[in-house]
């Protein structure tokens, strides 16, 4: 099934039985954990998911999303688009003690009460795609170049520095055992 917008809440265990895809956008300003997260966004997310039953009778949802995220350098702290992409496989499940019983290669998604709120799980699946860090490249980022260079890039003082060491003394004493 093709929708332009993905719904908000689908009854999964009946997708599933039916072996249904779906496939749409998530439009990003309307996920405030997002934001919270990596600031305000617009644009929308892409996003397929497809709905089935394992051999093991397991109903699963195999899922990619892709999206392009404005998230903040991390020296500069200017805005620097960065796409976001996920394949995922979640598990359904009806409570939280039945997620241990699903294979490590599944993630559990709780349904409750036969419904599942699809732009959460999107929301929660853009969220765990966040790169850690993220930097513009050196000639792009507003901090200068010299301040881009670590103290252990620098050449060695002369040795004239280990002596006003504040543990030089310690080392000295060490050394008349």
């Amino acid at each position: 099934m093709l929708t332009s917008r993905l719904p908000s809440r689908v009854e999964p265990y009946k997708l599933a039985a039916r072996h249904e895809r779906l496939e749409g956008l998530v439009a990003l300003s309307g996920l405030a954990r997002l934001a919270e997260e990596a600031g305000p966004q617009s644009g929308d997310c892409r996003v397929v998911l497809e709905f089935g039953i394992d051999a093991q009778g397991r109903r699963e949802i195999h899922g990619s999303l892709d999206a392009a995220l404005m998230l903040a350098c991390r020296r500069c702290l200017a805005p620097i688009e960065q796409p976001v992409e996920s394949d995922f496989l979640l598990g359904m499940v009806a409570d939280e003690a039945l997620a241990g019983e699903l294979p490590a290669s599944h993630e559990p998604v709780l349904v409750e009460n036969e419904q599942l709120n699809l732009l959460t799980l999107v929301e929660d699946e853009l969220i765990l795609s966040l790169p850690q860090v993220i930097y513009h490249d050196e000639a792009d980022c507003l901090v200068p170049a010299e301040q881009l260079v670590s103290k252990a890039d620098e050449p060695e003082e002369d040795a004239s520095a280990s002596d006003e060491n504040p543990f030089a003394v310690l080392r000295t004493l060490k050394d008349k055992q």
